[in-house]
């Protein structure tokens, strides 16, 4: 059986995890072991940070829904409940791009609810 020699993918590996790791603090950027038992809780903490992502970012466009609509004299939640009455498909980001970038199609979209918001 012929020998096989594994240096070459070993070190490939080794520079992989460590390339991946460059910029965290202390030795966990450049000792092996204790690299690759950081980049394994890092893995773990970004899947959760892309799970929080959605979460913020629905708060600030409640956020920016609720100061256009104030703006309009209605509420957010009074806004809302009209656009589920009327089954108006627009959610809470294209919404929020309404109000921040075209406030005058939001305001005529507020003057079209009127009647159900108060």
């Amino acid at each position: 059986m012929t020998r096989v020699k594994r240096g070459v993918s070993s070190i490939k590996k080794r520079k992989s995890v460590l390339k991946q790791t460059k910029g965290f603090r202390g030795s966990s950027k450049n000792k092996e072991r204790q690299a690759k038992e950081r980049l394994l809780h890092a893995y773990t903490h970004a899947y959760t940070g892309r799970k929080l992502k959605k979460r913020d970012f629905r708060s600030v466009w409640q956020i920016k829904i609720n100061a256009a609509a104030r703006q309009n004299n209605t509420t957010y939640s009074q806004l809302m409940h009209a656009i589920k009455i009327s089954n108006i498909a627009l959610d809470r980001k294209m919404l929020a791009l309404l109000a921040e970038k075209y406030p005058k199609a939001f305001k005529a979209l507020v003057k079209e609810l009127a009647p159900i918001t108060k």
